[in-house]
């Protein structure tokens, strides 16, 4: 859909997720925000009435753009531990090469704790009690479950938190990182299954 066809509301939206991510909540003006989407001020307001609740619509796409492509694949029930891995890994570096900044203007939010995470996706019910739990449990009963999962949360986001540290000391440039995320597409979830099966 090109620019010229999106309604204001979108255009503000788009425009919202740009100039949060790169200057987070207190570094944005509401300014900033309609000048970059091409219209008013008072259009903006007419929409989203604060900057808080156009932060919070941006919050609720990032985050379920973040984890809520992740929550269906391991919480199916037809799909096996391995089956699992392999998706989740999958989906999980296809979102974050198109989106890199992500992980990073989200976690720094949440932190500030400028958005309620708990009310846009239901983690408790990942963490707790979930099929996948229960399939890590049967498979590997000596295994804390939820550090099987960080784990290989870790192993998908840490490296884009880390890109810009890796970048700053001349250690990848962008295709060389592009080509390190695709060859840990196929590792992360080898790893996750040596830890199973060992």
């Amino acid at each position: 859909m090109k620019s010229d066809e999106l309604s204001s509301e979108d255009k503000i939206l788009l425009a919202a997720s740009k100039i949060f991510t790169e200057k987070g909540f207190s570094g944005t003006r509401t300014r900033d925000i309609a000048e970059e989407a091409g219209i008013n001020v008072a259009l903006l307001n007419y929409y989203f009435r604060t900057k808080e609740k156009l932060f919070e619509q941006v919050m609720k796409v990032k985050i379920v753009l973040l984890f809520g492509k992740i929550i269906p694949i391991i919480t199916n029930e037809k799909t096996s531990l391995d089956e699992k891995l392999d998706l989740a890994s999958a989906k999980y570096f296809e979102i974050l090469s198109e989106n890199p900044n992500l992980p990073i203007f989200v976690l720094s939010e949440i932190q500030k704790k400028t958005s309620d995470v708990k009310s846009i996706l239901p983690f408790d019910k990942v963490l707790k009690n979930s099929f996948i739990i229960r399939q890590i449990q049967e498979r590997k009963p000596e295994i804390d479950p939820f550090h099987f999962l960080l784990n290989f949360l870790s192993m998908t986001v840490f490296p884009f938190l880390g890109k810009p540290i890796l970048q700053s000391f001349d250690l990848m440039d962008d295709a060389e990182f592009q080509k390190f995320v695709e060859e840990r597409k196929t590792l992360v979830p080898m790893w996750m299954k040596m830890m199973l099966n060992h």
